[in-house]
C-alpha cells in the first residue's frame, strides 16, 4: 500500500472534508431521497433519480477520502533540512525570463492547489526544485515551454 505524505495543514483539511460529508451532507442526501420517494413511482421520478446519483457521488467522495487518510503519513518536519526544497518547504524563486519573483508551497499531489501556490512535488517544477537549497538553479520543462528560475529563498511554513 503507497503512503500519501501530507501535510499537518493538508491532512486537517481532508479530516474537515470528511466530516463535513458524513454529519451535514449525508443526511441532506438521505432527507432528499425520502422526500423523492413521496412523489409515487421511482422508475420515473427524476427528484429520486438525482438524489441518488448525489448520494452516489458523496459517498464515492467520502470513501476517497477515508481511504487517502487510512494511507496518509503526516510529515516530521523536524526530520527535514529547513535550507533545502522538500515537502512543506516554502520556496521563493526568481523567474529568470521574466525577473520577477513567485513563491510556491512544495506539498503532495493531493493537496496540491495552484490558486493557493501549492505545488505537487510530483509537478514539473516542484521535482525540478527538490533538494535544492538558496542559490540553487532550477530548470522545468512544462507544456509552455521551458522554465528557469533560481531559489532565493526557503522557509517552513
Amino acid at each position: 500500500m503507497n503512503r500519501v505524505y501530507l501535510t499537518k495543514e493538508g491532512y486537517e483539511k481532508l479530516r474537515s472534508e470528511l466530516e463535513q460529508l458524513q454529519t451535514k451532507e449525508r443526511p441532506k442526501v438521505v432527507e432528499a431521497i425520502a422526500r423523492a420517494r413521496e412523489f409515487g413511482d421511482l422508475s420515473e421520478n427524476a427528484e429520486y433519480a438525482a438524489a441518488k446519483e448525489r448520494q452516489m457521488h458523496l459517498e464515492n467522495r467520502i470513501a476517497q477520502i477515508h481511504e487517502k487518510l487510512t494511507r496518509s503519513e503526516i510529515i516530521d518536519e523536524a526530520q527535514i533540512p529547513k535550507d533545502k526544497a522538500y515537502l512543506g518547504a516554502l520556496v521563493k524563486l526568481l523567474d529568470k525570463k521574466k525577473n520577477t519573483e513567485v513563491t510556491y508551497m512544495l506539498v503532495s499531489t493531493d493537496e496540491a492547489d495552484f490558486s493557493e501556490s501549492k505545488i505537487s512535488t510530483e509537478s514539473p517544477i516542484g521535482k525540478a526544485m527538490l533538494g535544492k537549497g538558496v542559490g540553487d538553479q532550477v530548470e522545468a520543462t512544462v507544456p509552455a515551454g521551458k522554465l528557469e528560475f533560481e531559489i532565493v529563498d526557503i522557509s517552513r511554513a
